[in-house]
């Protein structure tokens, strides 16, 4: 690896540690003394390198996870605004309003009262989904090394994704016989425009990993979830969700759990046909 290379992949990690607190401590004062600590990046030049990578301002960009993690909470909980406001870092409602419809053009009340508005563009699809029932897991804690791509869902990039953390995975000889290769989608793409949905493609091992360049390390939390199979190409996973959503969970006895769902890759799609894709989707709920 050459200088240049190994300092790509250092400035990599270290803006992965800046997104990483920046969306565990959205309901706080994020300072940017802070970020520069946690990343080792100064304040002078935090701004230019992270906006290299995120391809927004830092502000803007912690601005936006804030107004997409309260259009989140206001389809799918009845928080009142006021508690969401607060849950997402504003000390005020009239600041969660001007914000949220600086970005999507709509107040929250508005969002929340009119299910016919989607604040993203995006394709509407009448196609229904027969889900089936799930099954109540709880699950322990799981580590993961994962790298974070950042883009529209299943572009042409994925690939090389996973195949650069199965290579990690593989010379560090972490592979197991309960590998699980997990999908973490943070960004619901029908409030966050296709090019900043951010994906973490991730592995589970059995020890903890130092970071090492784009690949991270964390622990995926435990609990609760609901776990829907799904056998089929993953392009019908968006309407799975969206049955998930709209009309599994509301008419369950369970509500949304802080934390993200994700999905697991059950067999290997380089050597299976789109309609023998097996996955299960986690809904962490509570």
């Amino acid at each position: 690896m050459t200088n240049n290379e190994a300092t790509q992949q250092d400035y990599i990690k270290r803006v992965n540690l800046v997104v990483d607190y920046i969306d565990k401590n959205l309901d706080k004062e994020i300072k940017l003394t802070t970020l520069a600590e946690i990343s080792s990046f100064s304040p002078y030049h935090l701004h230019r390198i992270v906006r290299s990578f995120l391809k927004e301002p830092i502000g803007v960009y912690i601005t936006r996870r804030r107004v997409h993690k309260a259009a989140s909470l206001l389809r799918s909980t009845d928080l009142s605004i006021q508690d969401i406001a607060y849950r997402v870092g504003y000390d005020m409602p009239s600041s969660l309003s001007k914000a949220f419809k600086q970005f999507y053009n709509v107040s929250p009340s508005e969002y929340r009262t009119n299910k016919n508005i989607v604040i993203m563009n995006r394709n509407i699809s009448k196609e229904e989904y027969n889900l089936q029932e799930p099954q109540i897991v709880e699950r322990p804690d799981s580590k993961v090394v994962y790298i974070q791509i950042i883009g529209e869902y299943g572009n042409e990039h994925y690939n090389g994704v996973w195949d650069r953390v199965c290579s990690f995975v593989g010379r560090n000889n972490l592979f197991g016989q309960k590998n699980e290769f997990l999908g973490i989608g943070h960004d619901d793409p029908s409030v966050t425009e296709g090019a900043k949905c951010r994906y973490d493609a991730c592995i589970t091992v059995e020890k903890e990993v130092k970071p090492e360049g784009e690949i991270g390390f964390k622990t995926l939390e435990g609990g609760k979830y609901a776990v829907f199979f799904h056998k089929g190409a993953y392009n019908k996973l968006p309407l799975i969700y969206d049955a998930i959503f709209s009309k599994w969970l509301p008419s369950s006895p369970y509500q949304l759990r802080e934390a993200p769902s994700f999905e697991s890759y059950i067999n290997d799609p380089g050597v299976r046909k789109e309609e023998e894709y097996e996955t299960l989707l986690y809904i962490p709920i509570r």
